[in-house]
């Protein structure tokens, strides 16, 4: 007989560890979350530091009666901003920012791919920016000035002559803001001033003090006009890829370049350039090009003086709160109303701060320091001192509740220690408990400034504005004005993005302002979160 089959023995099933399934489900959940995240914010990266690469131009060939041809013209220029296929199956199509607003009404167009005969990168085109009108492209002709005569664009000293005349017409710009904004702006305060005074406590020498600043303004007017007149020459003549003839002066220009020419050396210093002037000037062309300085000034003193607003209030609540009340059924609906008001919307708290502090409180300021300037409010209008108030409130919640659970996981050995020591119950809190606390209160204040400097609807009712000529702190006494309006990058975001008059112009800068509103954000919690993580090795050994 054959010899019997032996089989190895059948080993049991494997039963997975019980929850092991919702593991790999929240592990999931977390990959999801955390990819998109990073992918969101990759997207912003990249999206937001483009708009400050010089960009090559592309000249496009059409064909004869091309449907996307412009005023009929076969010869296109600009630089390439997206390619996709049409909907309706038409075939591939081209955006080109081409800009020369001036000349064409408009600064993106769309090429059709069935158009186009050819294309290059012709290294004479010229990349013109410009104060008004935004961008201009074209071959340059020659640069005319009333004293010399015409130099030709061919000539080899044509673009060291045109680089001197931009900078000299920067330096005069300069010159001409510091006398309108600082001089005569200075005498115009005084002048308000003089008048608010003589109105309540009429003077004798008005009439004499009032000419003499009127005097001194009519100088400063008369030498800001004769800078600004020499900002008109000389003039850059150039022809635009369809062949229009223009001229530009060199105080218009705010730089140019050869985009086809430069090397990874030029484009580097024009990025870094553009990025300067995107964090240190004010912006222009209906907030779509130039800088955000005032935005990022208004949102950071906002945000720094409602930390500087909420943080006592919010502590001192929940020390009330935690150490001294008596927790009974009142403790107890204040909490629930404390944690319902974390989620109010926070247009209600807008409206609330609008009808008390705007109406209400900055009306009475107004009756009782500044009734000279009456019926034109002063306080009795949005400022940034009231949209910080506005936001304290609406952060309050956020701070009381992160205090509280700080102060309620301090041991209760410590306290009990400190009391048998002698002190008494304010020096056991003062000294023992809230340095402990510390860093959860921290916590607190950084979840309440990352709420509060991204806020947007409240903002538009307090004193938001979409382009602040004056800074809330600046070096004229008395140096603090809290009753200004200001800029900030949220709202800056939402103007570009639902407001602007040319949407496509204003798509790179919302997603450069989106990146900085990020990473001011990003900055100031991880300021916080370094002093948190400080506070809470230095008092790490009272929480044993």
């Amino acid at each position: 007989m054959p010899a019997p089959i032996s089989t190895p023995p059948l080993r049991p099933l494997r039963k997975s560890p019980p929850g092991e399934a919702q593991v790999w489900l929240t592990a999931l959940g977390l990959t999801l979350g955390v990819t998109m995240v990073v992918g969101l914010l990759v997207l912003i990266l990249v999206r937001g530091l483009v708009v400050f690469w010089p960009q090559h131009v592309t000249e496009f060939t059409l064909r004869e009666g091309a449907a996307s041809a412009i005023q009929g013209k076969t010869n296109v220029a600009g630089e390439v901003v997206r390619t996709q296929w049409r909907r309706d199956g038409g075939g591939e199509e081209v955006q080109l920012h081409i800009g020369n607003k001036d000349i064409y009404g408009f600064n993106f167009h769309w090429l059709q791919s069935l158009d186009i005969v050819s294309r290059h990168q012709p290294a004479d085109i010229i990349a013109i920016e410009r104060l008004e009108y935004g961008d201009a492209f074209g071959r340059p002709l020659a640069l005319v000035s009333t004293d010399a005569d015409p130099l030709p664009a061919t000539d080899p000293a044509f673009r060291t002559r045109l680089t001197a005349a931009v900078q000299a017409a920067a330096s005069v710009r300069h010159q001409i803001t510091q006398i309108e904004k600082h001089d005569i702006g200075r005498i115009n305060r005084q002048m308000t001033s003089l008048a608010r005074a003589q109105k309540s406590t009429p003077q004798p020498d008005f009439p004499a003090l009032q000419a003499a600043l009127q005097a001194e303004y009519e100088t400063l007017a008369a030498r800001a006009r004769d800078l600004r007149a020499t900002l008109s020459t000389p003039s850059l003549q150039y022809k635009s890829p369809t062949g229009d003839e223009k001229s530009v002066t060199a105080g218009e220009i705010v730089r140019f370049y050869f985009p086809n020419e430069l090397g990874l050396t030029g484009r580097i210093g024009i990025f870094f350039d553009r990025l300067w002037e995107f964090f240190s000037e004010e912006p222009r062309e209906a907030n779509t090009e130039g800088g955000i300085f005032p935005a990022i000034f208004g949102t950071f003193v906002m945000t720094v003086l409602m930390s500087l607003l909420v943080t006592p209030l919010g502590v001192i609540a929940a020390i009330y709160l935690r150490e001294y009340a008596s927790q009974g059924v009142i403790v107890r609906t204040v909490r629930i109303c404390v944690n319902n008001l974390a989620g109010v919307p926070s247009i209600v708290f807008g409206v609330f701060g609008l009808g008390f502090f705007v109406y209400v409180l900055g009306s009475r300021v107004d009756q009782t320091f500044f009734a000279s300037s009456l019926p034109t409010p002063t306080f009795g209008t949005g400022g940034i001192l009231w949209a910080s108030l506005t936001l304290a409130l609406m952060t309050l919640p956020v701070v009381i509740v992160a205090t509280e659970e700080a102060l309620s996981a301090v041991p209760r050995g410590v306290r009990e220690a400190a009391l048998a020591c002698g002190a008494s119950k304010w020096q056991m809190i003062q000294r023992v408990v809230l340095p402990s606390a510390a860093p959860g209160v921290l916590t607190g204040v950084i979840l309440a400034m990352a709420r509060g400097a991204g806020e947007v609807a409240p903002l538009m009712l307090v004193g938001v504005v979409k382009l602040a000529p004056s800074l809330p702190i600046d070096g004229l006494f008395p140096f603090i004005h809290p009753e200004r309006k200001f800029m900030h990058l949220g709202f800056h975001i939402y103007d570009l993005g639902f407001q602007s008059p040319d949407s496509e112009a204003a798509k790179p800068m919302v997603f450069a302002t989106t990146l900085l509103l990020i990473g001011l954000v990003v900055l100031m919690n991880l300021t916080a979160i370094l002093i948190r993580n400080h506070l809470r090795r230095k008092y790490a050994a009272s929480t044993f």
